[in-house]
């Protein structure tokens, strides 16, 4: 049985103006190439202070609403032994934690993927909540080249998607369902809108179906851009005219909201493309950010592994949880960059 009530509540508060979610539920694998980036040997003890210092960074719960986790992290305790969890919550944040197994390739379209993770949810989701989840988020990811997706690659995920958000609900936890349409390739911004669209209508189709309570998740997809590899770069405008043009036509008034996914774009850009979403007229759900690396991605290259660095790494993602915030609520400006 669903408590409504609260679901809703919860919902409202991951995605109330001028606040938005941290994406920090890097895999192990991933986190591990980032760290080699910039010379950190990744391991269980620096990637508890990585993840430590984020959370634990003072005001940022004043523009973070919550933070998503990897299974690693949220059974993890800080050095002076609190968890991590408590860590966020003790900072106004709700524990998050990404519940999907990651990508495989699909059995009759294996150059596509669907993500793994069904079977044996419900009793993960019953740890998660033990460990103090509040939310949590499926990732499936959709990419384009030449004819592809087909259609039977939107399917699967878009079924999958509302089977997860429905198990989540009835564990009591708000799902982040997550389609994400990839900015790999060299597809055209047209291109983009078009398959953005058909996965968003097959995703709400499939929720209806398993009769999520669209006002008690979230979602969290990508903003309309050409693909990284066309040449073209699209104006903050053209970005906001073009996925509001796919979010009006799909997305029901009862959608809890939003949170757009950075999907590989920079940290100014994503910001910038944020704010003009807010120039564009009233909107019936609200529009925020779950931005991973444009929101961290600063802050790693100043922590750089080094304690003597952590105070001044918080101050840099704090202020970029900063502009994203005033950009949620139609208030940002580029000067302020400076």
């Amino acid at each position: 049985m669903r408590d409504i009530p609260k679901l809703q509540w919860a919902a409202g508060e991951l995605v109330k103006e001028g606040r938005g979610i941290l994406a920090a539920d890097e895999s192990t694998g991933t986190i591990e190439k980032r760290f080699a980036k910039i010379g950190i040997v990744s391991s269980v003890d620096t990637r508890r202070d990585y993840r430590e210092m984020l959370f634990s960074a003072p005001g940022l719960g004043e523009y973070i609403s919550g933070a998503i986790m990897y299974d690693e992290t949220i059974k993890q305790s800080s050095a002076g032994g609190t968890r991590l969890a408590e860590v966020l919550t003790d900072a106004h944040i709700f524990p998050g934690i990404k519940v999907d197994l990651g990508t495989e390739a699909l059995p009759d379209s294996p150059e596509e993927k669907y993500t793994k993770g069904l079977e044996g949810l419900a009793e993960r989701l019953a740890e998660y909540v033990s460990l103090g989840a509040v939310f949590t988020k499926w990732r499936a990811v959709i990419g384009i080249e030449g004819a592809l997706p087909t259609s039977a690659c939107i399917d699967r995920n878009a079924v999958d998607l509302a089977k997860y958000a429905r198990t989540a609900q009835e564990a009591g936890l708000v799902p982040i369902v997550e389609p994400e349409v990839l900015m790999d390739g060299s597809h055209t911004m047209a291109r983009c809108e078009e398959v953005s669209r058909a996965v968003l209508t097959a995703v709400f189709d499939a929720l209806a179906r398993e009769d999520v309570a669209l006002d008690c998740m979230v979602l969290k997809t990508n903003m309309v851009v050409p693909g990284k590899e066309s040449g073209t770069k699209a104006s903050p405008d053209e970005v906001a005219d073009a996925t509001l043009r796919v979010f009006r036509a799909v997305l029901p008034d009862r959608l809890a909201g939003q949170a757009f996914l950075s999907g590989g774009q920079g940290e100014k850009e994503a910001t910038a493309n944020l704010q003009a979403m807010h120039t564009k007229g009233a909107l019936p759900w609200p529009l925020t950010f779950s931005y991973g690396r444009a929101l961290q991605d600063s802050a790693l290259l100043t922590w750089a592994g080094r304690a003597e660095r952590v105070q001044s790494a918080q101050d840099v993602l704090v202020f970029r949880a900063r502009m994203n915030a005033l950009a949620s609520k139609g208030a940002y400006d580029p000067a302020m960059e400076r």
